[in-house]
């Protein structure tokens, strides 16, 4: 199957107007109580260019790179070999003196299974549905306590850092092309007050709308996401082909604003998604600490 130049499609950005903005998750379930409206959108190759793109300047490079892991599927090696092979790319692609990970999760685009009883469930290293709507993980408010808590955390006796950057290390196991690829937003088109917060709940079973969008005790509390209105000056890209030995590491934040800080990202089906794989990828967010 050739790829390409450009997939002309549709991306979920949030709709106008002013709404409850929080996304509860659950074992193999996401639902946002936001409204979003699909804009057509060109997601234009970036293989065949791929040494232009970089860190600093887009918020996003791919690498190439070799998993020792030979089953993503299964939690027990993933937990034993991604992280700190994770951490050592990304300290490498950064420049960083120090790296975290903040834990994992696979994404697919087929069927998952579900059981039939969920207990305490937490939202990762497990497996969950594509993030279908434009949005950064992390909104910049949140990215400050959680990198300034983080490193408290685990270098309680290291000098204080400089810059941190906060990061999402993504790669797909299943063969290529994937139906449901990942597109990422050049950091240079996004302007610096765009962005809504988009509230993170993390629950064993997704309630009705009517409690979803009812009063949520110590909501201020909770992760905060940023979520998007359309921007026709967004530009985006997508690796066409990519495979296992392959790595696409984005920006979430970066406290050096002066770089392309944050890319804004999303899955997305592709036109002809009937004639491709499914997807099956891993994503691992960490923060990298400058000294």
């Amino acid at each position: 199957m050739s790829e390409p130049a450009a997939i002309d499609t549709e991306l979920l950005y949030l709709s106008p107007g002013s709404f409850v903005n929080r996304r509860f998750v659950s074992q193999a379930a996401e639902v946002n109580t936001g409204k979003y409206e699909p804009y057509a959108t060109t997601i234009r190759d970036a293989r065949p260019t791929r040494e232009q793109f970089n860190l600093d300047e887009h918020g996003f490079v791919l690498a190439d790179h070799e998993s020792s892991v030979q089953d993503f599927l299964n939690a027990d090696e993933v937990e034993q070999k991604y992280p700190s092979e994770a951490e050592s790319l990304i300290k490498q692609l950064t420049g960083a003196d120090k790296v975290v990970q903040r834990g994992w999760m696979i994404r697919t685009s087929g069927e998952i299974r579900r059981e039939a009883e969920v207990s305490g469930y937490k939202h990762v290293g497990g497996v969950q549905p594509p993030a279908g709507e434009v949005h950064v993980d992390f909104s910049p408010d949140f990215a400050e306590r959680m990198a300034a808590h983080t490193y408290a955390e685990m270098f309680p006796d290291a000098p204080p850092y400089k810059r941190f950057v906060i990061t999402s290390l993504w790669r797909t196991f299943s063969p290529p092309p994937q139906d449901c690829p990942l597109a990422v937003c050049d950091a240079r088109t996004v302007d610096a007050d765009e962005g809504t917060t988009n509230t993170l709940v993390v629950v064993d079973e997704i309630p009705d709308y009517e409690t979803m969008v009812g009063d949520w005790p110590e909501e201020q509390l909770q992760i905060t996401a940023a979520i998007f209105n359309h921007n026709p000056a967004h530009e985006w890209w997508f690796f066409s082909g990519m495979n296992r030995d392959e790595a696409l590491l984005f920006k979430f934040h970066d406290s050096d604003r002066s770089t392309g800080w944050r890319v804004p990202h999303t899955a997305f089906f592709r036109p002809d998604a009937d004639a491709a794989n499914i997807r099956q990828s891993i994503e691992l967010r960490s923060v990298a600490y400058f000294l």
